[in-house]
């Protein structure tokens, strides 16, 4: 197991910096400029800022110095925010969308498999027939129109909970941790719904039948235990999607996150701000798939004895 996990270990350093790579010539390669106002500066006044942030070095060199930076964990200040870190700013914002994304993904895995497991269970009943079709309604549903929605039901008619804001956790949460998990929360039920009745049809389980097993262990024990994989392997990238931010939800709810920053340090072509989130982003799907592949070793042992081979 310890071998399986350096191993993944290992594999995911490169894809980390080819993300990192990709991201600082892309931004570069953009139109426009971090200096570009409405107004056009003065041609000596970019030339002086471009010289303070090392824009007017060679790519090559303003790349190996980005290397250098982030091996020591620095991303470089904002062209934006002046006197702010990139780090800085991302330690601050991100507490708020992993709040909100911790809560959201509460939510999807237990909502996810209770309603998939249990329209497994009941998949010849009607009770099966309604939670697979909510779980469909529910991949369908996108965020923009789920969260104005609960506004408009728990906020404005009922009162129940703030419109939008982040003053009061984990009662502000709520409602976006609803709109933002919704969505996730159904791909899980689909997964576990289609993956338990796959596992019904299985003759160790027509086995089991034949031996007396009760129906409730063969399903608790057996099908269970097998069915959870594809789900963990879905729970990787989704936890890192949740954990890092939702901008529609952030947008709709006006919660300072770091989903709304991304969007306006693209807006405002801050480069080093747009590669901090990307790197930040990327650093999240690489940790939790890292963490996704070692749960599913350790639910199936096989799967890291196969790729010792």
């Amino acid at each position: 197991m310890t071998r399986y996990i350096l191993k993944r270990i290992a594999e995911s350093v490169p894809v980390f910096l080819i993300v990192a790579t990709a991201v600082f010539f892309l931004v570069r390669f953009v139109p426009g400029g971090p200096f570009d106002r409405e107004r056009p500066i003065p041609p000596e006044t970019r030339a002086a800022l471009n010289a303070y942030y090392g824009l007017d070095k060679p790519l090559a060199e303003q790349y190996f110095n980005f290397l250098k930076n982030l091996a020591r964990g620095e991303l470089g200040p904002s062209y934006k925010y002046n006197g702010w870190n990139v780090a800085e700013i991302l330690a601050e914002k991100s507490v708020v969308s992993l709040e909100l994304g911790a809560l959201a993904l509460a939510i999807s895995i237990a909502l996810g498999l209770a309603a998939g497991f249990s329209s497994a269970a009941f998949s010849r009943k009607r009770l099966g027939a309604v939670l697979s079709g909510a779980s469909l309604a529910g991949i369908c549903l996108p965020a923009f129109v789920l969260g104005p929605v609960l506004i408009l039901l728990f906020s404005i008619k009922l009162g129940y909970f703030n419109a939008m804001g982040w003053s009061d956790f984990p009662r502000d949460a709520i409602l976006p941790a609803l709109t933002l998990s919704l969505f996730y929360a159904s791909w899980i039920a689909r997964l576990a719904r289609n993956s338990a009745i796959e596992e019904k049809s299985r003759g160790y389980v027509r086995t089991a039948r034949a031996k007396g097993v009760p129906e409730t262990k063969i399903y608790i024990v057996h099908i269970l235990r097998n069915a959870i994989q594809p789900v963990v392997s879905y729970i990787g990238p989704a936890a890192a999607g949740l954990l890092s931010g939702s901008f529609v939800v952030e947008t709709i709810f006006q919660i300072p996150g770091l989903g709304r920053f991304f969007i306006s340090s693209a807006l405002d072509n801050d480069y080093t701000m747009i590669m901090g989130c990307v790197i930040l982003y990327a650093a999240f799907i690489i940790i939790f798939n890292l963490l996704s592949d070692i749960a599913l070793a350790a639910i199936n042992p096989r799967i890291a004895g196969e790729l010792k081979k």
